[in-house]
């Protein structure tokens, strides 16, 4: 009986126009079990072309980068077939919400704001590589308060074919609910919670937990009024 191998450590490329900001983040990982930095970018234009060279397991993403900011950076990435896979994390500040809600309708996977701590970090980046969406607690009810009603997409398509309970869950996860919370609200497994996501995913054309939000809220499914509140 052989050992059983060590998980591969999670990539990460650093997209930011600073480079303090990159030695910063960088020397962070390096020294952090399970994560390594493959590789940097200091402009959006950049991040593109070294995601498909490198295909990173994450991406942390800046908004503002000169050549082409992180959303676009974000939309080129998470729509071609080359890089679909890859995870971008968007790091931001308060007053970048407005963009923040355009890069996650672009593709990305959550975002957190500069002044997360170093814990903060590591976590979200763990999170969003094992597919989860982080949407920073500080940040996400005023970005969806002051831009989700700005949306004129109407009716996500496919909201009509999912059941009810599919529509329980899909609440529960804009309201911010983990999957085992989610579970224990519904007196389900937590196993059957994962196939309800899978198929919400698939019926919404979702990249992500976080697509999944958004849906539910341009949908008007679940308000701001409505959000539960629970860090």
């Amino acid at each position: 009986m052989t050992d059983a191998q060590p998980a591969p450590d999670i990539r990460v490329l650093l997209a930011d126009d600073h480079p303090l900001m990159r030695e910063s983040f960088r020397a962070l990982l390096d020294a952090s079990p399970g994560l390594t930095t493959v590789g940097e970018a200091g402009t959006g234009a950049e991040a593109v072309r070294e995601a498909r060279r490198l295909q990173p397991d994450v991406i942390l993403m800046d908004v503002r980068m000169p050549e082409m900011d992180g959303i676009e950076a974000t939309r080129q990435i998470c729509a071609d077939p080359d890089t679909a896979a890859v995870r971008v994390l968007i790091l931001t500040t308060f007053d970048l919400d407005e963009y923040v809600y355009a890069a996650l309708q672009a593709g990305a996977s959550g975002f957190l704001v500069k002044d997360a701590t170093a814990a903060e970090l590591l976590s979200g980046v763990r999170l969003v590589a094992a597919g989860e969406a982080l949407l920073a607690p500080r940040a996400t009810r005023r970005l969806i308060d002051a831009f989700t009603g700005r949306s004129s997409s109407g009716v996500p398509s496919g909201l009509e074919t999912i059941t009810d309970r599919e529509r329980e869950v899909l609440s529960l996860i804009a309201a911010g609910l983990s999957n085992t919370e989610i579970a224990e609200h519904l007196y389900l497994g937590v196993g059957t919670v994962k196939t309800h996501i899978g198929r919400l995913l698939h019926k919404l054309a979702a990249r992500d937990r976080a697509q999944l939000v958004i849906a539910a809220y341009e949908s008007g499914l679940v308000t701001v009024r409505g959000r539960r509140d629970l860090r």
